[in-house]
């Protein structure tokens, strides 16, 4: 019998980092935490907390499609005393990180300047690792607001005492496009990478491995990266499939938080990566099917990560079309994979559709398929590709 489990492990495998992205990625980190935390530094007395953020902290990172690209390490700064939203504004915060940024910058010799962007600072590293770190200033939410966003997701379906412990870690989060961003005033807007975080490991395989590796850990360490659940695999192939269907036109690509909600909250908790991907793929087409414009946040119900698709300003990227027009080649593309023996047509599908390049034995070892069939030469015909590509640029 074909394995397809293999399969999807050896592409899963494919797409994952080095070892020495994830300890380059730690380091740096860990390195600006301790400038942060220096003894001269100027905001050492508001206790400055650094974290990862995204898709490291999450443990779903994948190559760049190409060699050009660079490796993003989403991180936060969050002061956790002495500044209020009644105290300093959102620009006087960001002033505030941006300050200590530019001396670390300095001090470490990085020559491109320091980049300011909506939400974050942008700090380039110019190195043969090819990483920038986007930095989200940012401060605790009130009490208040704790309390509010730990009802909502009770009401949501999430237990008491996860909600408790996501709502704890709520930040307000600075971003210049906001209307008060100036001016002293409360209801900046509310992000909670960590409480995010929490809630996606909540939805992981609970194995005894990966539990005694979590506990292994400290909070704020980049995540397990040596063992990885499906539901982390899961996203991992379908973000590069992603990428590689929207290349030409990344910014009309469905975005890394919805694929990321909709997989976690369609894993079945299966241990097989086959079984678990073939559920997220059914739930992302019952969700295209359903025709819903909303993808609310589980650790913030009331916000939707697919606000854009319905706004005037993002209307001529089709986001919901090329959503729907994904799912569709997704599971048009891995309904071809599980069913195919010719293993010239599986190679190039992988390498149409993943940018993956793998060796016809090694897809042939991995699906348990005749050597016979691994010497197929013949050119293939790639099954389910569309006459035209509506996602691309015109």
């Amino acid at each position: 019998m074909r394995n397809n489990e293999k399969l999807l492990k050896e592409l899963a495998d494919n797409l994952d980092l080095p070892d020495s992205a994830y300890q380059q990625a730690i380091a740096r980190y860990k390195s600006l935490g301790e400038w942060f935390g220096r003894d001269d530094s100027s905001v050492k007395g508001n206790d400055p907390h650094i974290f990862p953020q995204g898709s490291f902290r999450l443990g779903i990172a994948i190559k760049p499609l190409t060699g050009e690209e660079e490796y993003d390490l989403d991180l936060a700064c969050s002061l956790r005393s002495g500044i209020t939203p009644s105290s300093h504004s959102q620009k006087d915060l960001k002033e505030i990180v941006g300050s200590e940024l530019e001396e670390y910058r300095k001090s470490k010799g990085i020559s491109e300047e320091l980049e300011s962007k909506h939400r974050c600072w942008r700090l380039e590293y110019q190195d043969a690792m090819k990483f920038h770190m986007d930095i989200v200033p940012c401060i605790p939410e009130s009490e208040v607001q704790m309390k509010s966003l730990e009802r909502a997701m009770i009401s949501n379906g999430l237990s008491e005492s996860l909600s408790k412990d996501v709502a704890d870690n709520a930040v307000g989060i600075t971003d210049d496009r906001h209307q008060n961003f100036e001016i002293t005033a409360a209801n900046w807007m509310i992000s909670n990478p960590e409480g995010y975080a929490q809630w996606f490991e909540s939805r992981m395989v609970e194995d005894i491995h990966v539990k005694a590796m979590r506990e292994a850990l400290q909070v704020d360490d980049v995540p397990i990266y040596n063992t990885k659940t499906p539901l982390q695999r899961a996203v991992q192939i379908l973000k590069r499939h992603r990428d590689t269907m929207f290349e030409n036109n990344p910014d009309s690509k469905p975005i890394s938080v919805i694929i990321t909600t909709l997989s976690a909250s369609n894993y079945n908790g299966s241990a097989s990566l086959e079984s678990a991907f073939s559920s997220i793929l059914s739930g992302l087409k019952e969700f295209a099917d359903s025709g819903s414009d909303v993808v609310p946040n589980p650790v913030n119900p009331e916000e939707n990560f697919a606000d854009r698709w319905s706004m005037p300003d993002y209307k001529h990227l089709e986001l919901k079309k090329n959503f729907h027009l994904w799912v569709e080649q997704v599971v048009r593309d891995f309904e071809y994979l599980y069913s195919s023996d010719n293993i010239a047509m599986i190679a190039e599908s992988v390498t149409k559709n993943l940018s993956l390049s793998i060796e016809q034995k090694r897809l042939a070892s991995a699906l348990g398929i005749s050597a016979s069939s691994a010497n197929t030469i013949a050119k293939p015909k790639l099954v389910g590709e569309p006459v035209s590509k509506p996602w691309l640029k015109s």
